[in-house]
């Protein structure tokens, strides 16, 4: 039997994960996900701080560390830097953290972790990030909340979500 993993969320993330049933089905989805207009990819992150505004655009350079498993954003192009780029929204203020809407316009390693900790924001449980303390369960609240996209031969809309349970 098969199955194939079509891509990835890091480790303390949780959410939408989609698989492959067939050898022939992952490497038409991989391609799928390898261009970035066919597939939408919504996530759900709660964190600290109120954003700068209620909707906007963040675009930061991403530098990987691998010996940490850390990527660290900057504002300018620097040397082994890759361009890192989402939209968020605000969904929800509660008492002490905010509810973001995150669509991935590129996908980087620990790119919402580190997007968000550039201007401030620290995903809550998320100490490599800069969150002041850690979930119970050691996860954090970043979430895979929605995948779309098209079945590869069907052609017809595919939207799976997934509720968090933070």
């Amino acid at each position: 039997m098969f199955l194939g993993v079509v891509h990835r969320l890091d480790r303390p993330t949780t959410g939408v994960l989609l698989f492959a049933k067939t050898s022939k089905a992952l490497s038409r989805l991989n391609a799928m996900f390898a261009n970035k207009e066919e597939v939408q990819k919504t996530y759900w992150a709660l964190v600290d701080a109120a954003p700068p505004a209620e909707e906007g655009m963040l675009t930061h350079w991403l530098v990987r560390n691998e010996k940490q498993n850390k990527s660290v954003a900057h504002q300018k192009e620097v040397q082994h830097s890759k361009k890192a780029v989402l939209h968020y929204k605000l969904l929800k203020t509660y008492n002490r953290y905010y509810l973001l809407e995150i669509d991935l316009i590129t996908g980087r390693h620990h790119q919402i972790r580190a997007q968000l900790a550039a201007i401030g924001l620290h995903i809550k449980g998320d100490l490599k990030y800069g969150a002041k303390r850690s979930n119970p369960d050691g996860g954090i609240c970043l979430h895979a909340h929605s995948l779309r996209f098209l079945h590869p031969v069907k052609k017809e809309p595919i939207s799976i979500e997934v509720a968090p349970n933070w």
